[in-house]
């Protein structure tokens, strides 16, 4: 995989303005399902603003659950096409830009969001990891006692997701919460 140094975390749009892109750390079960989609994976060290992406199935079909590494922000997006995964940094974005407007935040607020300025990666972070693991044992509970996915509120099960307590080090946490915190 290609190495980054810390420096070279930003480029230059073509507008001349800097962008950071977006580091999305995926598991290996979404890098086997991207395949080459996912391009040269990169080797950069964890930071604050990184994604965590996973893939799981209910009921046959695929779900994608996105996690912000500092605030734990969830974002579950379930029957997802292969071909979706094809422009990833598109749907990503996408994904994370709807889920922070359906919560009354900026678009920016988990750090810049470039479809064009998305690297791929492994996972770096055990402790988001378990998090996610927990968010995915839920929905998968909460599908379950809606009658299947057919009968489930996915906005509703989002902000579900968004609510949950989370232990972080000594301190009990809300996704929504923090993320909301990051714009006062």
């Amino acid at each position: 995989g290609c190495v980054l140094s810390p420096g070279r975390r930003q480029r230059r749009s073509h507008a001349g303005d800097t962008v950071t892109p977006v580091l999305l750390r995926c598991t290996r079960g979404l890098l086997k399902l991207v395949g080459d989609r996912a391009g040269t994976l990169v080797e950069a060290e964890p930071g604050i603003d990184d994604w965590y992406a996973n893939v799981f199935v209910i009921e046959r079909r695929k779900c994608l659950l996105l996690v912000h590494a500092d605030t734990l922000f969830p974002v579950l997006d379930t029957d997802v096409r292969v071909a979706q995964l094809d422009d990833l940094g598109f749907y990503v974005a996408t994904l994370v830009v709807d889920a922070l407007a359906s919560e009354g935040l900026p678009g920016t607020t988990l750090g810049p969001l470039d479809p064009s300025g998305v690297w791929v990666a492994r996972t770096a972070s055990r402790s988001v990891l378990g998090h996610m693991n927990e968010m995915t044992f839920e929905a998968q509970h909460l599908i379950a006692r809606d009658g299947g996915l057919r009968h489930t509120d996915l906005d509703g099960l989002n902000r579900r997701l968004r609510r949950g307590l989370h232990r972080r080090g000594s301190d009990y946490v809300v996704p929504r919460e923090l993320a909301a915190r990051r714009t006062a």
